[in-house]
């Protein structure tokens, strides 16, 4: 399944996604989405099989917060979540300032491989995937 570009997203991002599933065996598709779980890039997925993977990414990564709770001298940066499902894996990482990738793979993928890659795409190209934080606007201030 090949993702289609949408208006305001980066042809090069999406790119590396798909290039990242290509090249580690068992992995099938990748999100990534800004902190509050609106999709960003992606590869693999339809629109909505998008917006819903990053909603569950970044809700795994705000749970896993709490982890640091239970750490004495926690940061509170999370570094990956993985889930294991009867049908598959999720991989879940801080991709840059307030943003997330997550990667589907299958049980055959190597786990340290993909997190490992993981980590790597993240350093490489963290600074293209970090969402700017929003500002509010007043309701009667122009646009």
């Amino acid at each position: 399944m090949v993702s289609e570009v949408s208006p305001g997203r980066s042809a090069e991002l999406d790119w590396l996604l798909a290039n990242f599933i290509e090249r580690i065996a068992h992995t099938r598709s990748a999100v990534v989405a800004s902190s509050d779980g609106v999709k960003k890039h992606l590869h693999g997925l339809t629109a909505d099989q998008a917006d819903r993977l990053s909603a569950i990414a970044t809700g795994l990564c705000s749970l896993a917060r709490g982890v640091g709770d239970f750490v004495e001298h926690s940061t509170g940066k999370v570094r990956q979540v993985v889930v294991e499902h009867d049908d598959g894996l999720l991989f879940v990482s801080r991709a840059g300032n307030s943003a997330v990738l997550a990667v589907l793979a299958s049980h055959e993928a190597d786990l340290s491989l993909v997190g490992y890659e993981m980590a790597q795409l993240v350093k490489s190209v963290a600074s293209h995937l970090a969402t700017p934080v929003r500002t509010s606007v007043s309701p009667g201030a122009a646009l």
